[in-house]
């Protein structure tokens, strides 16, 4: 089984997150991350899809989308041709004990630290997924108190963009 990246760009209107998601609910795909926000232009949202499935089943739920009538265009993401991010927020108990080497894990990382309270403190980590699962798997060795992560994000290297294609 494959893991996809697959961007789709929408007419910004009600219940159109509804009907692109149960285009993979009746594909029996399981959407493992899902992002969606407004584009450069408020006519547009950007929801981008983070599934497993074989290749086969993924072409065809791809033309399924684009006969959705509000789907501008749809844009798959390989790990060489796109920029990808993720955002994490961790809570971690603050533990004078263990305190020091959390924070050198996350100053190893590259996280920074958004919040600082006696029992707790919350770092911030902007990366890619494999490396927000590394982080939080070296967090695993302490006490994390709540996990927040948002899905992938991504864009195409260089000049090309999203509205290249379009079913309109």
């Amino acid at each position: 089984m494959n893991r996809y990246t697959v961007a789709v760009l929408v007419r910004n209107q009600f219940g159109v997150l509804n009907r692109v998601t149960s285009m993979f609910r009746r594909r029996q795909f399981n959407i493992s991350a899902l992002t969606v926000s407004e584009t450069e232009s408020s006519e547009y949202s950007r929801i981008t899809v983070i599934f497993d499935g074989d290749e086969l089943n993924k072409q065809q739920l791809i033309n399924q989308l684009y006969k959705l009538p509000d789907v501008y265009s749809i844009k798959e993401f390989g790990a060489d041709d796109s920029v990808s991010c993720e955002l994490l927020l961790i809570k971690m108990e603050n533990n004078p004990a263990t305190r020091e080497d959390i924070r050198a894990a996350a100053e190893a990382f590259n996280a920074k630290t958004v919040d600082y309270a006696k029992e707790s403190i919350v770092f911030r980590l902007a990366d890619d997924s494999r490396r927000i699962d590394d982080f939080i798997n070296l967090m695993r060795d302490y006490t994390i108190l709540e996990i927040c992560r948002t899905g992938s994000v991504s864009l195409e290297k260089g000049s090309s963009t999203i509205r290249k294609v379009t079913n309109l």
